[in-house]
């Protein structure tokens, strides 16, 4: 019996057998182009461009109706990556200049491109690097005319086991019901976590070489809450994990009566349980899960693969879409969250790169210090404010002076967005990201000046631990449970309470069940998550009784050991988890 491990990024449990799905890489050739025959290159890769285009486009032509929304989402994705001037454009500039082959223009680019998403420091959008790199790999087969591998041997119930997924695989997963997959890739914020959690299937990502490990056709257990597989079981190990695959369907069909519940403590307490978004088709999936509102909206993929950012108008109709799409819901809108490193003008940087860009010009600070990419957007938020209830929140803020200077702004926006006769909300609610330690231990400070705090534990966690989540090396490092991230988690909540402001989280700790009850007890009143794990986490606040976490969550504030701490939170879940 072998025991492989990786990154659970979807929950339950299954049993059945593999199919192992090998890709075979594409060898890029080099060499040099007769002058005469550059044009004719350039011909070459711009027929591989429109075949991917073609393929792409009869992928998403026949999904499946009843497959999830983020299915479609990825492909338009894809469409979006491949019609992008840095791919489609660059290698053709290099093609005529460089006097190379098509392949090798593309190879040489993407690396470039690889570089350039490296030096991002959000996890989740340079976690978007995969999706170039498949794109790529797309072109690629047609440059050399490899046909994609079939997916006709793969039977329903199968588990897949694969490097990683295409869009095209993901059509192919809802088409074949596959039942679980595992890859060597990926992390908990990939497109392919994302998917598995969509489609309710267990899933494993980040298994390093369980391509290599597992054979076709061979019976494995996959556990997509503890991220292991299981090679070559005996019996009273299956025994065991069937008894726990019957108890998590029975979760599952409870779970879906909780739809139309309300989100309530067994004290009375109504929590707010809202939904994270990126894209206006997103949309679907937060108000399928009954969200009641959109507690975190981000704006950042309007603004890149692209040579200009989006204009006022064009960012004003994609906000208005979600608005109106929620018909009344709160809509909460993140101002630009990147980095200086990744701008929208096709990579040309205005300011040099610095070494670590986790602690340089992002997020507000890039747009304060570019007011020509901000105002754009503080006008368009604030337009699109007149048609429904809008909030706007500011990203990575960590000096009072800087926040003057984003009210100042917003002030000077709505001054001239009068004078020209637009309508707005005048009392537009404006809140904070508290996603930098220097925030939260001065929350109380903040909270005076805005309207509502919105904890990002994503980066509070990793800037807390000065660890990257993303980097296998020291991944292992990150936890949520830190008394470290707890406390300024607790002062955060605190300093809204006192001011009589609300304080949501948007991060994925948010949306994780095994943080649900701590959280409560700690004093969250409003979450905001994927809209996959919304009735997870509604159930367990149903059962939940706030007087009595409040008294635990003290407790595990003020404990040391990181061990009897984790044991403690543990048994606050074993009901539920």
């Amino acid at each position: 019996m072998l025991a492989l491990y990786g990154t659970g990024v979807s929950s339950g449990i299954y049993i059945g057998n593999t199919y192992v799905l090998n890709r075979q890489r594409p060898e890029v050739p080099e060499y040099t182009l007769l002058k005469e025959h550059i044009e004719d290159e350039v011909k070459r890769f711009e027929e591989a461009i429109s075949e991917s285009r073609a393929q792409l486009r009869a992928i998403r032509d026949h999904i499946p109706a009843n497959a999830p929304t983020e299915t479609a989402s990825l492909i338009d994705t894809h469409l979006l990556i491949l019609d992008d001037n840095m791919l489609a454009k660059a290698p053709i500039a290099m093609i005529r200049e460089e006097k190379c082959n098509a392949e090798m223009a593309l190879k040489t680019q993407s690396e470039h491109l690889m570089a350039m998403f490296e030096q991002i420091d959000d996890p989740y959008i340079r976690s978007r690097k995969t999706d170039v790199n498949q794109v790529v790999e797309g072109i690629l087969r047609n440059l050399l005319g490899m046909q994609d591998i079939g997916h006709d041997e793969i039977k329903a119930g199968n588990i897949v086991v694969a490097d990683d997924l295409t869009p095209a695989d993901t059509v192919m997963l809802k088409h074949k019901r596959v039942r679980a997959f595992v890859t060597d890739l990926g992390g908990p914020i990939s497109h392919t976590a994302i998917l598995a959690r969509s489609l309710g299937i267990p899933a494993i990502v980040s298994v390093h070489n369980a391509t290599g490990f597992v054979r076709n056709n061979e019976e494995i257990i996959v556990d997509g809450k503890r991220g292991s597989i299981i090679i070559g079981a005996d019996e009273p190990t299956i025994s065991e994990y069937r008894k726990r695959q019957r108890r998590i369907a029975q979760l599952r069909k409870e779970l879906e009566s909780l739809r139309k519940s309300r989100s309530v403590t067994q004290d009375g307490q109504k929590i707010i349980l809202q939904a994270n978004i990126e894209l206006p088709p997103d949309v679907k999936a937060a108000i399928k899960s009954s969200a009641s509102g959109i507690g975190l909206y981000r704006t950042e993929f309007l603004f890149m693969n692209r040579d200009e950012p989006p204009s006022e108008e064009e960012q004003y109709r994609s906000y208005a879409k979600v608005v109106r799409t929620m018909e009344g819901k709160p809509v909460t809108i993140r101002t630009l969250d990147l980095g200086a490193d990744k701008q929208v003008d096709g990579g040309s940087h205005r300011t040099p790169v610095t070494v670590n860009p986790a602690l340089g010009l992002r997020a507000v600070r890039l747009c304060l210090h570019d007011p020509g990419l901000f105002k754009p957007q503080l006008r368009a938020i604030l337009r699109v404010s007149a048609i429904g209830r809008v909030r706007m929140m500011i990203p990575m803020i960590s000096s009072m002076d800087e926040l003057s200077r984003v009210l100042d702004l917003i002030a000077e926006v709505k001054t001239e967005l009068k004078r020209q006769g637009e309508h707005f909300n005048p009392k537009i609610p404006v809140g904070g990201m508290i996603e930098v330690p220097a925030a939260a231990i001065a929350a109380d400070l903040f909270a005076p000046l805005l309207d509502f705090l919105s904890i990002g534990t994503n980066d509070l966690i990793q800037y807390t631990l000065a660890i990257d989540r993303v980097d296998d090396a020291v991944n292992y490092l990150y936890d949520p449970l830190h008394p470290s991230v707890l406390r300024l988690i607790a002062m955060t909540i605190k300093a809204g309470q006192a001011e009589g402001i609300p304080v949501a989280m948007c991060g994925e700790m948010a949306g994780d069940p095994r943080y649900t009850r701590l959280l409560l007890g700690l004093g969250l009143t409003e979450f905001s998550m994927h809209p996959a794990t919304l009735l997870d986490v509604k159930k367990i606040v149903r059962d939940s009784d706030v007087s009595v976490l409040k008294r635990i969550a003290g407790k595990v504030l003020r404990m040391r050991d990181i061990h009897e701490l984790h044991a403690k939170v543990d048994q606050l879940n074993e009901p539920f988890i």
